[in-house]
């Protein structure tokens, strides 16, 4: 019987530890992050353009359109944060975009809750019929939404804005959130129902802190989407009798660029104040979208 001793002598080395896989740059594949570094440059580059231009004169546009301000200036800011025109649109922006994403959750729950824990005869047809709803572009409603809303007196109100801005958010909603109620485990209900608990407790004291997650992200994109609407107020409120001043940002954008089109500065000024509040708060829920995106894949 024979027995084999491995034997390291000293000038052997030891085998290094692996590195533990983190986040480090990859060298090795340089084509990938140019063309990430190419769609960052796109995507930043005409909101670091729009931003900069704020502090630059028009004449200094006019001469250099693609350099830095010289001198940098705060008059056009100024400007416009002193407007009470500018205030106006903002507080019109938030109402609609407030308004529209409280619809949204409610609505998106009440459905999506229905559609994932009750068993119907066309549970699926209707779950069906809100994707479809996805491929349904607001163009194609235009005008008999606007004929709609003529008939119900909405044309021109906030009211007509709101309502259609909840059913064309719902599809996204209802997507959304099916699947994450329905990842909540049914023992959990049959647990509840054997201590007492009715549906709808269950719904208000279980379900509701479970979803979330989920009922933040639908939020956040409902806000964002709100916020940044323009063709629905457009075809709403543009052609009715509410002042200017009330009207949303974008519209208030559009209209200030027209009017003030000589002075570059201050439109660019205006433009970067109606992005920043969408901006920032799509930026610091970014990580709440997507933990929420997640589990409505994972249900």
């Amino acid at each position: 019987m024979s027995a084999t001793t491995a034997i390291v002598t000293g000038n052997e080395r030891a085998p290094k530890p692996l590195k533990p896989a983190g986040r480090r740059f990859d060298w090795g594949q340089p084509f990938v992050y140019f063309i990430v570094l190419i769609v960052c440059a796109v995507a930043i580059g005409p909101v670091l353009y729009v931003f900069i231009g704020g502090f630059r004169t028009t004449a200094d546009i006019n001469a250099n359109p693609g350099g830095l301000p010289a001198p940098w200036v705060l008059d056009n800011w100024i400007r416009v944060l002193t407007s009470p025109r500018f205030w106006g649109n903002v507080m019109a922006s938030v109402i609609l975009a407030v308004s529209t994403t409280a619809g949204v959750v409610v609505a998106g729950i009440m459905a999506a809750y229905v559609i994932a824990r009750y068993n119907f005869r066309g549970r699926h047809g209707l779950y069906t019929l809100f994707t479809a709803g996805l491929m349904f572009p607001l163009t194609v409603a235009a005008l008999p939404l606007t004929l709609l809303l003529r008939t119900l007196g909405l044309h021109g109100s906030y009211l007509g804005v709101i309502i259609p801005g909840i059913a064309f958010a719902l599809p996204t909603t209802i997507i959304i959130l099916v699947p994450f109620l329905r990842a909540i485990p049914d023992e959990m209900e049959e647990a509840a129902v054997i201590d007492g608990a009715s549906r709808m407790q269950f719904f208000w004291r279980i379900m509701l802190p479970l979803a979330k997650p989920g009922l933040i992200t639908v939020g956040i994109l409902a806000f964002v989407a709100s916020w940044n609407g323009y063709l629905l107020p457009l075809l709403v409120i543009s052609t009715g009798t509410l002042p200017q001043e009330l009207w949303p940002l974008p519209l208030g954008v559009t209209q200030f660029s027209s009017q003030y089109s000589q002075d570059t500065g201050a439109v660019l000024a205006y433009t970067s104040l109606a992005m920043i509040p969408a901006l920032a708060f799509f930026l610091s829920a970014e990580k709440r979208i997507v933990g929420g995106l997640i589990g409505a894949v994972k249900g």
